[in-house]
């Protein structure tokens, strides 16, 4: 099947865009590469070093020619999605010397816990910690030793600073190894709707605790399609995983197999065998739009329209939001997962899961086919799974039909025939909104602001009964230089209680929400934000908002936007507490929200 003309009309778009800076990353990896074997130029005092506490790998290390990896680990056992990368070491320093390898833990990373801070101050560092993981995971590859890097995390920002950090030391190769959803506890929906009853008062905080603690239960990624979820799809459809490794549960043989399996395949790809797959040649233009196809196809977490755009940039390509409005526009969407459906990834998964997804999408000419990947050249491979047999680990073909239309469908009976993804622009500048899981006849809003600056504002005047009419309720100086651009996701219940009263009901922020945002409307990642002085910065109550997910625009129906006085609050308390003192650079620097807001690249 050709490539759809609009896929290839964007790739082409992004390549000619992408021309000067892809060329210069090229370049500077193909003189890297060049150099040979990273530990060829140690001296011998610094591999003395670097091979002082590995015990009986020391010799093979000192007098071996034989591939040493470099683990990259965010395990804590605080994120329960991290909390099983406490064994993986040990599993990969063996599956390396079964192969003749080594393998050593180069560093870690910090790895904050999204759900814990949500509504919280911390939540301030949280896209931040982002360009910490990449700097922090560019310090444990600085020590030149490894010819390939394994890469372990899972949840929001840490994928996407890691693969900033893979495509940074883009010469080497890159397999992600993923640790696998938890198995389902309490349904999502039943989830959100306690936490709705208890906004309202309807139920008292041990019954929201309970509720909680049945539906985040265990080990492994939270089973709702949020931001953890969507970036294990992205390792897929980028070719950064092996084959349907993303969903297979935590704890299981058929897990550990496929962890092996991963350490084995970076051995046999670093520039010492006949295979070398330096993950610059996987991150290309290609890859990136593929991406972009798997996210719209599966309902997939806004966080990425942030996170794909800094992701691409350390690879010297350059994304725009026209890129995924364009893609949106011709991908159906063939998923309903959590909070875009009632299934869980554990439903999904069983349904046909990411190998039948990218099945039909290769079939529809949607995806470019012909990418490289860690398992070598070519998307197909993706669309089969892992199998543990008699005789070990195998991969056979996945379904091509779906095991439960409810939940997954094939391209000729989408759920939608769009991804569900649009930019928004217009005087109050650009963002983008995720309709998926938005009733059509809440696609269009209009009605007067509410304008707040915090979170907590708005949630004060929820209680004092102040919502009585349809409202576009407009959160400001949430972006990324304000106070690094925090999740509003503490906001959902309030929004989802007045919409289930029958208001029209909207959010316009220069903030973000949760890759778990569902029902309500919500105009996100407005940018210019409302501390550099956007128009968001000048709007008032009372004033009426168009909002047009149809069309893609976003206004402010007033005659004098542009000449009011912009607002200027008092930022001075986001500078401190809970660590913000140490991120006042970061707010500095920072990027704006279009180009992914941006500290490192």
């Amino acid at each position: 099947m050709p490539v759809h003309d609009q896929v290839a009309r964007v790739t082409a778009r992004i390549i000619a865009r992408s021309k000067d800076s892809r060329t210069r990353y090229m370049q500077t990896m193909a003189r890297a590469a060049a150099e040979g074997p990273r530990r060829g130029h140690l001296s011998c005092s610094n591999q003395a070093h670097a091979y002082a506490a590995m015990g009986t790998d020391q010799a093979t290390m000192a007098t071996s020619p034989a591939p040493n990896l470099g683990i990259v680990t965010a395990y804590n056992d605080m994120l329960s999605a991290h909390q099983p990368f406490e064994r993986f070491p040990d599993l990969i320093r063996q599956a390396a010397r079964n192969v003749g390898a080594t393998a050593q833990v180069a560093g870690g990373v910090p790895a904050m816990c999204d759900g814990v801070t949500q509504g919280q101050t911390g939540m301030e560092l949280s896209l931040f910690s982002r360009d910490v993981i990449a700097l922090s995971a560019g310090i444990a590859l600085s020590h030149n030793t490894f010819d390939a890097a394994l890469y372990l995390g899972v949840c929001d920002k840490i994928v996407p600073g890691l693969v900033i950090a893979a495509a940074t030391f883009g010469y080497i190769p890159a397999v992600f190894l993923p640790a696998g959803p938890m198995v389902s506890g309490l349904p999502n929906d039943e989830k959100a709707k306690v936490r709705q009853q208890f906004a309202s008062g309807q139920v008292d905080r041990a019954a929201l605790m309970s509720a909680e603690m049945a539906s985040y239960h265990g080990p492994g990624t939270c089973t709702f399609y949020g931001t953890a979820n969507t970036n294990q799809m992205l390792m897929e459809f980028m070719g950064l995983h092996l084959p349907g490794t993303s969903f297979v549960n935590p704890g299981t043989p058929l897990r550990d197999a496929l962890t092996v399996a991963g350490t084995e395949r970076a051995a046999a790809i670093t520039a010492l065998g006949n295979a070398y797959t330096p993950v610059c040649d996987i991150l290309d233009e290609r890859a990136f739009v593929n991406g972009i196809v798997g996210l719209m196809a599966t309902g997939g977490s806004t966080n990425l329209v942030l996170h794909l755009p800094a992701m691409a940039r350390a690879a010297g390509v350059q994304l725009a939001l026209e890129d995924f409005d364009d893609l949106s526009a011709i991908t159906p969407l063939l998923a309903k997962v959590y909070p875009n459906g009632l299934a869980d990834v554990n439903h999904f998964h069983a349904a046909g899961g990411l190998g039948y997804t990218i099945a039909q999408l290769l079939d529809a000419g949607l995806l470019h086919p012909d990418t490289m990947t860690v398992a070598g050249k070519g998307l197909e491979r993706y669309t089969t799974e892992p199998q543990l047999t008699e005789a070990g680990l195998r991969w056979q073909q996945g379904s091509r039909e779906s095991l439960n239309t409810r939940i997954l469908r094939p391209v000729s009976d989408p759920f939608d025939s769009t991804g569900g993804l649009r930019q928004l622009s217009g005087n109050l500048g650009r963002g983008v909104i995720k309709t998926s899981a938005v009733d059509p006849d809440r696609h269009i809003i209009k009605a007067p602001a509410r304008v707040f600056e915090t979170q907590e504002a708005v949630k004060d005047a929820f209680k004092a009964g102040e919502f009585t009419a349809d409202t576009v309720v407009v959160v400001r100086f949430q972006g990324p230089q304000a106070n690094g651009m925090p999740e509003l996701h503490a906001l959902t219940p309030v929004l989802a209680v007045l919409q289930n009263r029958g208001l029209k009901v909207a959010l316009v922020t220069d903030g973000r929400m949760s890759g778990a945002s569902g029902k309500v409307p919500a105009a996100i990642h407005i940018s210019p934000e409302a501390a550099a002085g956007g128009p968001l910065s000048r709007l008032r109550d009372g004033d009426m908002i168009h909002l047009d997910a149809t069309t893609g625009r976003i206004e402010a129906l007033v005659p004098d936007l542009d000449s009011r006085p912009a607002a200027t609050p008092d930022l001075s308390g986001n500078g401190t507490g809970v660590g913000r003192e140490l991120f006042a650079m970061f707010r500095a620097q920072v990027g704006p929200a279009a180009t992914g807001a941006a500290v490192v690249v």
